[in-house]
Formats: structure tokens, C-alpha cells, sequence
């Protein structure tokens, strides 16, 4: 795939909402330019077909996670407040591209066999939230774990789910009340008190 300039990438929103009603199977490369506005042909010059275009608006929304969970990671506070400013973060981006993680519902399957995808999970949430977690075990505010890895995998799937859940059925989000109920199971558990 081609560099993608900011105009064009700009109107693939449009594609998102195809994709996320009809599936990619479905929607024809003419219903893309209809909806985007970008001609078959130009399309057809950045991306092979509808699949690049689906995995570009997977990735650019990763890439948008991931700045959001370094900001978060990164920023003050115990690993435990930052943990919460990282769910919070990851489902806010998904609450503004809500198409996208619809459609990413509906092409689960072929998300998964698309290797550039795992790779940037893997970069843009999985690693710095393992070091999260560390940390926080380092500094008393968390748990320590097994394997942060792991444990970071359970949160990445806790936050999707959640937002991807209170997506399909409303088609959009209350953020703080979606980050709430998630923080909640990760920090406080299920075990009695």
C-alpha cells in the first residue's frame, strides 16, 4: 500500500460506515468512491482493493490508540491512576470512530489474518501496558502478575470488548461510564470483599 495523503484518508470515513453496514464482501469498490467521494481509480492507485482499505482505517485507528495510551502511559501518577487514563484513553478513540470498530466487529476473521494489524496491537498496547503493569507492582499500586503480557492481553480484550459491545448496540458510547465499569473489574476484581 502506498502512502495515503491526508485528504484521501480523511474521507474513508464514509468507507467505514459501508463496511460496518453491508461487510466487505458486500460493499463494491464503486459503492467506496460513491460514498468517499475519492474515484475508483484513485482508490485503486493507493490500495490493491476494499481489504487494504479496511486494514488502513484498522491500522490509522491503532495508530490513534496508540498515541492515546502513550500519552497515558507516559503521563504523572501511579501506575494505577495511569492504567485508568489508559482505558479511558483507548475507549474514547474508539467512541470517535465508532464505523470502524463496527466494522472491525463484522471482519474480525480477516482482521486477524492480517499480520501488520497483531503487530501494531502488539507495539501500541500490549507492550506499554505490560511495562504499566510492572510498574505498578513496583510501586504498590497493582497487583503483581505472572505474566504482564498476558495480563496486558486481558486488559486490551476487556476495553475492546466493552467498547466494541456498547458500539454494536447503540452506535455510540458514554465513555467515563464504559472506562467506569471496566476499571472497576480490573482494579477492584470480583472476588467478595
Amino acid at each position: 500500500m502506498r502512502p495515503v495523503p491526508g485528504q484521501i484518508a480523511g474521507k474513508l470515513s464514509a468507507a467505514a460506515e459501508l463496511f460496518a453496514d453491508r461487510g466487505v464482501d458486500q460493499t463494491k469498490i464503486e459503492d467506496v468512491a460513491a460514498a468517499t467521494g475519492v474515484p475508483k481509480a484513485t482508490l485503486y492507485y493507493y490500495f490493491a482493493g476494499k481489504e487494504e482499505i479496511l486494514a488502513f482505517l484498522f491500522q490509522d485507528t491503532l495508530r490513534h490508540i496508540a498515541d492515546e495510551v502513550a500519552i497515558a502511559v507516559e503521563s504523572e501518577g501511579t501506575a494505577a491512576e495511569r492504567l485508568r487514563r489508559v482505558v479511558t484513553a483507548q475507549l474514547a478513540v474508539m467512541a470517535e470512530q465508532p464505523a470502524v470498530c463496527r466494522a472491525l466487529t463484522g471482519e474480525l476473521g480477516r482482521a486477524g489474518r492480517m499480520p501488520a494489524i497483531a503487530a501494531a496491537i502488539r507495539d501500541a498496547y500490549h507492550a506499554p501496558v505490560a511495562h504499566l503493569l510492572t510498574q505498578g507492582a513496583a510501586d504498590g499500586t497493582l497487583a503483581e502478575v505472572a505474566d504482564a503480557e498476558a495480563a496486558a492481553l486481558v486488559v486490551f480484550g476487556a476495553v475492546t470488548v466493552t467498547g466494541l459491545s456498547k458500539l454494536l448496540s447503540k452506535k455510540t458510547m458514554a465513555v467515563d461510564d464504559a472506562a467506569g465499569a471496566v476499571i472497576a473489574v480490573l482494579l477492584d476484581g470480583l472476588r467478595p470483599r
